[in-house]
């Protein structure tokens, strides 16, 4: 991912995505996203950036966290229509605030096919959002990376591999340098400029028409 950012592409066009698959935010916008990616012309290369929303820890989530958590999906359901959160989680789960686990799951999958990374993502998210399962526990990840099948044994190696965590911590540094602090976001790379396109959760043709006039602007 670093090196498709960093790289030229050719008289292309870089969107780039910057998200974190335990982003509830961005679990609500993954449907205009889809249809974002549909529309583009052929010359934008998708380009897809781990944030990291929370680094590890072993702690249980604060009741207080909790609760706002639980708000934020409320939240997400009224304002953004068809957006589904399966509320067993907190009673079924020990959460704790922490996303680079399944941050680092998405590069372990990538490792063995770029393909991969679209799919985990889609798969923590189902899991998290509408399963009940909890993407911050490693042998949850595996699971699911067993079941969208990947190799689960290699995965498992890359998932704990400090060349993942590296690679995670490039990924969040590059997204900081590029002025990303809220996830998702998205942004055109032509060359050596930069534009912020803006987010609709409601509708994608907004989105679409912002990445055509920012192309004709530039």
């Amino acid at each position: 991912m670093l090196d498709s950012v960093q790289q030229e592409n050719g008289n292309g066009v870089d969107l780039i995505y910057v998200h974190d698959p335990m982003c509830s935010w961005c679990w609500a916008f993954r449907p205009q996203l889809d249809r974002i990616l549909q529309s583009l012309p052929d010359n934008i290369r998708v380009v897809r950036l781990l944030g990291g929303l929370a680094p590890d820890s072993n702690e249980p989530m604060p009741e207080t966290m909790r609760q706002h958590l639980q708000e934020v999906w409320r939240t997400i359901a009224h304002a953004v229509p068809g957006t589904r959160f399966n509320f067993d989680f907190w009673q079924d789960c020990i959460p704790r605030r922490s996303t680079y686990p399944a941050c680092r799951a998405v590069i372990a999958a990538r490792n063995q096919g770029i393909e991969w990374d679209e799919k985990m993502v889609r798969a923590i998210q189902q899991a998290y959002y509408l399963e009940a399962r909890n993407p911050s526990e490693e042998q949850t990840l595996i699971e699911i990376a067993k079941t969208i099948g990947l190799d689960d044994r290699r995965f498992s190696q890359d998932l704990g591999s400090t060349q993942t965590q590296g690679t995670l911590l490039d990924e969040i540094t590059l997204s900081r340098n590029l002025g990303i602090s809220g996830f998702p976001s998205l942004m055109l790379k032509q060359g050596n400029r930069l534009s912020r396109i803006p987010v609709d959760y409601t509708g994608h043709l907004s989105t679409v028409e912002a990445i055509k006039s920012t192309l004709s602007i530039n």
